[in-house]
């Protein structure tokens, strides 16, 4: 799987960009400019539930120095998008996809017109794109342990320590503060009230947690994605678990889905868990692997594949890297 990869000489240097919403939500990212002769198209890497966006600099700067344009932000409430009082500032999980994501995308594509238009996607990052009207632009979408939280997908021998913590204990100390105190606990960011609670009641379907007039709609969202996903789920990971995959793929109806599952042991390591694989110790193993599929759509595990194989009648509309004269 792994081959040798020179990276562009020189250090990718980030630029500071702000980012305005629909809505007129203002989010703080970082594009990350290619570097080198070949342009391979641009990344749009959205952060897992209460996870900083720098946390996932490294790999945008790895991405980047291998000829990618990348665009790092937060979610509104969170990190450099993170209003002066979280309390009662009205932030949803859904405004994330459908207002936040959606934003992100334009902006990316404003910034880096040619060329194909991709998204790394972890945990919750994986499945906003199918609640944003734009999601049609993506041509091709890579997710690790992409899920949206319903506690019955959670691994069995984790599966009540993680319900009593994220759905109980979550949504009762979000009602005495008022948003949910993430970092007081050493329970990742803190987050807005309405964001924790759509986690913590979240059901099997997940439309269910938008308004009864609104939730057709969220589906055929979902439907006119028709991107190419590969799916990479781990089997140590508690909460993005294969069924938990597998579950958040099937509202992805219009797209050809390929889902894969790893152990720590096929990427050289005891453990990886939910967060491990955005640290740089898998940059010589895990993130030149992944290069496959950003730059062609090449599976970099295909014995690894696992359940039911979702088809689409789009054709992937890009191929392979530009050589920039």
């Amino acid at each position: 799987m792994n081959q040798p990869e020179h990276a562009a000489m020189g250090r990718t240097e980030s630029v500071a960009v702000e980012i305005v919403c629909r809505d007129g939500v203002k989010l703080g990212g970082h594009l990350w400019p290619a570097l080198g002769r070949t342009r391979c198209g641009s990344v749009v890497i959205n952060p897992a539930t209460g996870v900083l966006a720098s946390y996932y600099h490294r790999y945008a700067r790895f991405l980047s120095e291998r000829g990618f344009t990348c665009l790092t932000y937060d979610y509104r409430g969170i990190g450099l998008s993170r209003p002066e009082k979280l309390r009662g500032c009205g932030y949803r999980w859904r405004d994330w996809g459908e207002y936040d994501f959606d934003a992100a995308l334009r902006f990316l594509r404003s910034q880096a017109p040619e060329g194909p238009l991709m998204v790394v996607g972890h945990s919750i990052g994986g499945f906003l794109p199918g609640l944003a009207e734009n999601g049609p632009l993506i041509d091709r979408m890579l997710t690790i342990g992409a899920q949206h939280a319903y506690w019955r997908d959670y691994a069995p021998g984790s599966r009540l320590r993680l319900f009593l913590k994220w759905h109980v204990a979550m949504p009762a100390v979000t009602a005495l503060f008022g948003y949910f105190p993430g970092r007081l606990l050493g329970w990742l960011e803190d987050l807005p009230a309405g964001v924790a609670n759509e986690w913590g009641l979240r059901r099997a379907r997940v439309e269910l947690s938008h308004p009864a007039e609104t939730r057709a709609a969220v589906l055929r969202r979902f439907a006119a994605v028709t991107a190419p996903i590969l799916a990479i789920s781990v089997t140590d990971d508690d909460l993005g678990t294969a069924p938990a995959v597998q579950r958040a793929l099937g509202y992805y109806g219009g797209a050809k889905s390929t889902a894969v599952l790893l152990s720590p042991g096929d990427l050289g390591f005891d453990r990886i868990g939910h967060f491990s694989l955005f640290h740089a110790r898998h940059a010589a193993g895990f993130w030149l692997d992944t290069l496959l599929w950003l730059r062609d759509g090449t599976n970099p595990w295909p014995d690894k594949q696992f359940g039911r194989l979702g088809q689409s009648s789009a054709k992937p509309r890009v191929d392979r890297c530009l050589g920039v004269m």
